[in-house]
């Protein structure tokens, strides 16, 4: 995993304190989740509610019925439901184990959050250990990247929280341009699939960082007159694209059969702002929150690592000529990059801040209208990670030059002190997240017990500003995994539009008739979320249907019933 061909027992020595100290920060600048993991969760946003079901619905697939994996339990009669936005097919790998052993959603979510971080920071550390060959450089790389702001405000969503893929897909295209051979283009391939596994958007971002580069080097190292360069190219292209089509295929399916895109006006919305570029909730930056009033994205990167960038940029201005031989020099001391490679990161930081205006400043238009799948995508802001990313290599590059500049004692000082200081300003520490109840309601402990059948949920919230209230529905399933008619994520099926309003009637003629062809079996009533005035009205007409509807459960406004006749 470090940079290097063969694992000696001091650079073991070193991978293992790097996933340790990885591991230790994450708990520290998460806190407080690893102290109750099984109850914190994002459940005060719908997206949130929306990431721990998908995060345990593909754990649950996986160990039950991997065939299925698809056929998610909501939308019902839809198939193929987990189409519907990201599938997060990574992170339900991950969960797995912890939701096998618990079947706790909330301890999924935070083992894959977890992880999510060490691997990230793991992978940060790797990519700037080869580039640079310091060990201070590549540490600071990792805290700049895997705790940056942008990171933190992604709780809600487990996707953009998985930014590991990214430093490890640029290891590995770096190690690919510096000796092209078939073993580091299945390498870079496979890199590549796994970060698409893990979120979709980051992996149409690795696949334009990597195309950037493989291209880019090959110019400034004249691999572009060789033929075995490209063919090699082609097969780590070839690699992540076998692996991730059966993955990929339900999305282009359902593309092609509904029309499903975003078009630009909707990337004009989630585009980013000048502001964005200021916004930071670590505790370091919130004075400067209440000086911009409101802001579209949070990515600022940090004071601390935009100065050590800077002094990446201006201390190497006499850096090494491209392509010599110091990029993954084993040596502890510092060596510099090669010019080639510290323009590339300086292009990629100024391209991709341009693009994550979006549509306004005419470079995510040409994206849009060119290259495949970017007509899926959304938030040009999110791109912003690989600004990050870009900033977080060139301040390794500059904790290298500045520590190679100094005496031995500033050197083991600064060693220590500017990684800790990273760490400091970052911190957003504690977390503030909802606790949840550990054991479910009665009425879905009984769910879990009945006889499989589509369930709904009610109150059905008809009007597209409240589809997100959804979630929460979707969340609780996670204790029965009935069929929901119910149903949130970034495709809306134009059925479910239609149907809702109808729905939302219940106990209706016009309700009853929308429900039975479906197969509806199961109907929970919350009257609880009602208002008085309309609880009373709804259990008349509940009483009116007396013979259609039995009812399993009745305590504390919350009431359960199964169809066992439709109104003719």
């Amino acid at each position: 995993m470090l940079p290097y061909a063969r694992m000696t027992a001091g650079r073991a020595r070193e991978a293992c304190g790097v996933i340790a100290a990885a591991a230790l920060l994450t708990v520290v600048l998460t806190w407080p989740i690893v102290t109750s993991p099984g109850r914190y969760g994002r459940t005060d946003t719908g997206d949130g509610q929306w990431s721990l079901w998908v995060v345990s619905w593909v754990a649950h697939a996986l160990t039950t019925n991997p065939a299925g994996l698809y056929d998610a339990n909501a939308f019902h009669p839809h198939r193929n439901a987990l189409a519907f936005s990201e599938p997060n097919i990574g992170a339900g790998v991950i969960a797995a184990p912890v939701w096998a052993a618990t079947k706790n959603p909330y301890a999924a979510y935070n083992w894959v959050v977890f992880v999510g971080f060490v691997v990230s920071a793991t992978s940060a550390y790797v990519l700037a250990r080869y580039l640079t060959g310091s060990v201070a450089g590549a540490a600071c790389a990792a805290i700049a990247f895997a705790f940056c702001p942008f990171v933190f405000a992604r709780f809600a969503h487990i996707q953009l929280l998985f930014v590991g893929g990214l430093p490890l897909s640029a290891w590995a295209m770096h190690r690919f341009v510096d000796a092209p051979a078939a073993r580091p283009a299945i390498g870079l391939g496979l890199a590549l699939a796994g970060q698409g596994l893990f979120c979709g958007y980051y992996g149409v971002a690795a696949g334009l960082f990597v195309g950037a580069g493989i291209t880019w080097f090959a110019v400034s190292r004249g691999h572009w007159r060789r033929p075995g360069y490209w063919l090699l190219a082609g097969l780590a292209a070839a690699i992540a694209i076998l692996v991730i089509a059966p993955f990929l295929l339900p999305l282009v399916a359902l593309q092609r059969g509904s029309g499903f895109a975003r078009s630009l006006e909707d990337n004009s919305r989630w585009a980013a702002d000048w502001r964005a570029w200021l916004a930071s909730a670590a505790w370091a930056h919130r004075w400067m929150l209440g000086l911009l009033g409101t802001w579209k994205e949070v990515l600022f990167p940090g004071f601390l690592p935009l100065g050590l960038a800077a002094a990446g940029l201006v201390l190497g201005r006499r850096s090494t000529p491209a392509g010599a031989g110091v990029v993954g020099s084993p040596r502890g001391t510092a060596s510099r990059m090669p010019r080639d490679v510290t323009l590339f990161y300086l292009a990629i930081a100024l391209l991709t801040f341009w693009a994550t205006f979006g549509p306004a400043l005419g470079l995510y238009t040409v994206f849009y209208y060119t290259l495949p799948l970017f007509s899926l995508l959304r938030a040009p802001g999110r791109f912003g990670i690989l600004v990050t990313l870009a900033v977080a290599v060139l301040a390794a590059r500059g904790v290298a030059l500045v520590l190679g500049r100094g005496p031995a004692r500033f050197r083991r000082i600064a060693a220590v002190a500017l990684p800790a200081l990273l760490a400091i300003e970052l911190a957003q520490v504690p977390l503030r997240f909802p606790l949840n109840p550990t054991t479910p309601h009665p009425v879905y402990r009984l769910l879990s017990g009945l006889p499989p059948g589509p369930l709904v949920e009610l109150p059905f919230y008809d009007q597209s500003v409240d589809y997100y209230r959804h979630a929460r529905y979707m969340l609780n399933s996670t204790w029965h995994w009935q069929r929901l008619v119910n149903g949130y994520s970034d495709y809306i099926p134009p059925d479910f539009r239609t149907a809702a309003p109808r729905i939302a009637t219940f106990p209706s003629a016009e309700a009853f008739a929308t429900l039975e062809p479906m197969g509806v079996r199961y109907v929970l009533l919350h009257a609880r979320l009602l208002p008085p005035a309309e609880v009373a009205s709804l259990d008349e007409r509940l009483a009116v249907h007396a013979a259609h509807l039995r009812p399993l459960y009745r305590k504390d406004l919350v009431w359960l019933y199964v169809i066992t006749d439709w109104p003719r």
